[in-house]
Order: structure tokens, then sequence, then C-alpha cells
């Protein structure tokens, strides 16, 4: 037995651990996970080689205060414990990689805790924590910090956490959220702050350049900065449950990327208009109307939308230059065709919305732009796409809404990175749910307001689709888009001519829809 290396004997109904388990000197990894343990005999401690402690899921209301001679230890879990306080000797393990003190009865956290200089992630969810000791801040290889479901009326700061890449702190009781919270978060990707007390957001949010999921959910925000439309990674934003008065409920509910399309274009609102002598910031046309160069330089966005104009005035891409822009937004005019000089954006632009004008083609041009993830053409006069839309390999969402579509258009089952389609308002008759089931990234398929004689029984057999919330406020985009780590799957069929699946059925969503499908299918 002194040679063993690996010792599992979790989920059973042991109370206590042999002190005879010191001499299993070369033991690397033990599970003695979902038992009935009261205490870790202090023989244990003697492990000097053991990489792995799995104890999750006992009844430990205390740990030997030897625990820091386990000096190889890589992973340690004591989540659903009763454990009150955490040995000060824990300072040694400063190999230890992941920590987990999870659901356990935890009040405060030892100060010496912060010598884990190994320390990646952290979990502390649902204890009774009332302050975080400052200490912690100076960890610097921390990666993931979990302090969900506790008592916190404040957050620390992190001077020296730049690579925490995942900060949960949902579900307490913190009231603000300040610049020094947020100005050394540079590789912060998640930020979860559902279900506390927050009034505000500070402009700051935009130093968090790599955030790509924002959790806002159940606080008492009543507006939004305008900057937080300058993120250019977040991919999903939750707010549900505040009191955001500011900002029309049809745009909350158009998702993630519509939001901070329209957060940033309130930047570009709130720019004051220079005076003639200020020509560097903006650019007069011969129409008077003004080019804002500070939203090409800053925000790389190219706007010249709800002008009535029957074409877009070469000024307009003179004045990009060098720039990278990466949004152009040329909507709500009069254009019966797509400006030939947009494929000078191609090596930059990602974001294109064309939408309310009279184009009754896609042209060539647009097709060329391979970095494009997001089109918006709804409101044209367009019957098809033209092939050469295969090559936007990188395309996420297009929108399609009221045109003149009879056919679904094929090209777009041979784009598989498509997560959104929104077709509806036009007169599609027919779907292929072969080709559909191999768009494994679709995650929102709108065919509202169609002329759907019938939906196949096969679309029950993609496995991928989810249930997804579903409103209808909008007259122009009725669906919520909720992004989350799965994804979940929105498809919506109402107003079609079809007589099955019955209106109650699709008003029990998604997944009563496809389990009807299924049911449907020959056997």
């Amino acid at each position: 037995m002194a040679k063993a290396f690996l010792w599992m004997i979790h989920d059973n109904q042991l109370t206590a651990l042999p002190s005879a388990i010191g001499i299993l000197e070369n033991l690397q990894k033990l599970d003695v996970s979902h038992n009935k343990l009261k205490n870790i005999p202090e023989e244990l401690t003697q492990l000097r080689h053991l990489k792995s402690l799995l104890v999750q899921h006992n009844e430990l209301s205390h740990l030997p205060d030897g625990f820091g001679q386990l000096a190889s230890l890589e992973e340690l879990n004591l989540s659903n414990n009763q454990l009150a306080t955490i040995p000060t000797s824990f300072a040694s393990l400063t190999n230890l990689i992941r920590l987990s003190v999870a659901q356990n009865q935890l009040r405060s956290l030892p100060a010496e805790i912060s010598s884990m200089k190994s320390l990646k992630q952290l979990d502390c969810t649902k204890n009774f924590l009332e302050t975080i000791p400052p200490e912690l801040a100076s960890m610097a290889s921390l990666e993931q910090l979990y302090l969900r479901k506790n008592k916190l009326h404040f957050l620390p700061e992190f001077p020296s956490c730049r690579l925490l890449k995942e900060l949960h702190v949902g579900e307490n009781q913190i009231e603000v959220l300040n610049t020094e919270h947020l100005k050394h978060l540079n590789s912060l990707c998640v930020l979860e702050l559902r279900d506390n007390k927050l009034k505000s957001l500070p402009d700051e949010i935009s130093l968090l350049q790599k955030l790509e999921r924002l959790d806002l959910a159940n606080n008492d925000i009543s507006r939004l900065p305008y900057a937080l439309g300058n993120l250019p990674h977040l991919k999903f934003l939750a707010l549900e449950g505040n009191p955001l008065r500011a900002i029309r409920r049809d745009i909350l509910q158009k998702g993630t990327q519509e939001l901070l399309k329209y957060l940033r274009s309130k930047i570009q609102d709130d720019i004051t208009s220079p005076s003639e002598e200020s020509p560097v910031t903006a650019m007069t046309l011969p129409s008077e109307s003004r080019i804002n160069m500070h939203a090409i330089t800053a925000l790389k966005l190219l706007e010249y939308s709800e002008k009535q104009a029957i074409l877009i005035p070469d000024e307009v891409f003179n004045a990009v230059g060098s720039n990278p822009v990466t949004t152009v937004n040329f909507s709500k005019n009069q254009l019966s065709e797509i400006p030939a000089r947009i494929v000078e954006l191609k090596e930059s632009v990602c974001d294109v919305s064309l939408g309310f004008n009279k184009l009754s083609s896609i042209s060539l041009e647009l097709c060329l732009l391979h970095r494009l993830m997001h089109v918006d053409v709804r409101n044209n006069f367009l019957t098809s796409l033209p092939e050469e839309m295969e090559a936007l390999t990188k395309l996420q969402i297009i929108n399609l809404a009221f045109n003149r579509f009879k056919i679904f258009p094929t090209v777009l089952y041979r784009i598989p990175t498509l997560e959104t389609i929104l077709l509806s308002n036009n007169q599609v008759g027919s779907i292929d749910p072969v080709q559909l089931k191999k768009m494994d990234k679709l995650g929102t398929l709108d065919l509202q307001n169609n002329d759907l004689l019938q939906v196949p029984p096969e679309l029950g057999n993609c496995e991928t689709l989810r249930l997804c919330l579903i409103t209808v406020d909008s007259p122009f985009l009725t669906f919520v888009l909720r992004m989350s780590v799965t994804i979940k799957w929105t498809l919506l069929l109402e107003g079609n001519p079809f007589r099955t699946p019955r209106a109650a059925i699709l008003a029990k969503g998604t997944a009563a829809v496809l389990e009807y499908l299924r049911s449907r299918i020959p056997t």
C-alpha cells in the first residue's frame, strides 16, 4: 500500500479515515468525497506528495492545523461541508492551483490566503462572508474568483489581479462599483453582478476591453453609461429586473448587439457639433450633412443614416482614410443599391446596417467583406440572395425581415457560422429541415408571418434546439436572443397559415413545438 498513487473511496458511508493513512507516503490523489466524514486525521498531513485532495460533500467542521504541510497540493476541494474557519497554515500551500470552499459556514477568509502564489481558481460561493481581506487583491496568479451568494456590501480593489478572467459576485448586497474596482482588470472576460443593489455603472466600464459576458440582472440600475457600447467583445448582457427608464423597451428586447449599437449611437449624439473653425472633428458635405470624424476615429463607426439619401457621397468614404472602421450604418435612406465603395472597408468592417432602404438586390461587393459578422437589410425589396454570400465565413447574424422573399435563401444553409436568421414578415412557403439540422451553430430562426403551409415534422429532429424566452413587443424585431454558455434555440413560427402545430402548442414555446413535431414523424 505504501506505493499507492491513487486512492478513491468516494460515495460511501465513511464516518472516519484511519490514522494509518499517513503511511501512504507516495499517494498523489485522494478522493473521499460524498461520505460522512466529520474530521480529517492529523496523519493525513504527512502525505507530502499529495497533489489532489477531494473532500467535498462531507460533514467536516474543522481542519487539522498541520494542513500547510501538504506542500505539493495543487487541487483542494472542501466544498459542501460545515467549515467555519480556514487554518492560517493554508499560507504554506504555495503550489495550490484550485481551491474550493464553497457552501460552508465561513464568515471570513484569513489574510494568509494571499500567500498562495500559484492559486488560479478560488471558489467561496455560498458562505456568510461580509468582507474580503484586502490582501486577496495581491494574488497575481488568480484567474477565476467566485464570491456568489455571500453577504458582501462592497468589493475589494484588485491592483495586482491583472490575470483575472472571471469575477462572480452575484447574489450579494453590493451597492457601488467604481473606477478603482475596474481599472486594473485588463484581462476580465466575465463579470457577474446579478442580484445586488447597484444603482449605477461608471463610464469606466469601458476599460474592460476583453469583457465578453456582463450580468447585471436584478439590480437597481436606472441608466446605462453610453461607454458600454464601446466594449468590442461583449456578447452577453443581462439587464432584466432593473428600472431602466431611459431606454425604450423594444430596444432592450432586441438583444445584446442591437443594444450596444444603440448605446454607441448615443455617444455620437452626445458629441457637440464643432464650429466651422474645427474641421478636425467634422467634415461638411455639400448637403450640409456632417461626417462625424470622432465616430470614425474613436468608435470605428461610419454613420450616414436617416438622410433620405439616394446614394452615399464619396466624401463619406474619403473621410475614412486609413482608419479601421468596424461598423457601417447607412440605414433609413433611399438607397436602391449598395454603394460599391463599401468594398474598400473589407479588411475591418464587421457590422453593416442597410435596413429601411429600397434595395432589390445584394451586391457582390458586400460578399467580399470577409470579416462581416452582422448584416441588417430589413425593410427593403429583396427577393433573393446571391450565391456569393457563401464566402462570408464569419457571418453570425442576418436580418432579412420585412422583405419579399418567397423562398428560403438556400445560400444561408451553406454558411455554417450563422447563429441568427431573422426572416419574419416575408412570403416564405417552405424550409428544409435536413439542411437546418446541419447548421449546428444556429441559435434563432424567426419565420413569423410568412406563408408556411406546413411545418415539416423532421424539424423536431434538430437535437440542438432548446427553449428560449420569447417576447413579441417590437413591430420589427420579435425575438429575444439570450446568449448563454450553451447555445439555445428560438424557433418563431406564429402568423403562418399552417394548421398544425396548433396555436396552443406554439404558445408553449420551442421545446413543446419540437416535441410535437417529433411525435408526427412517421415510424
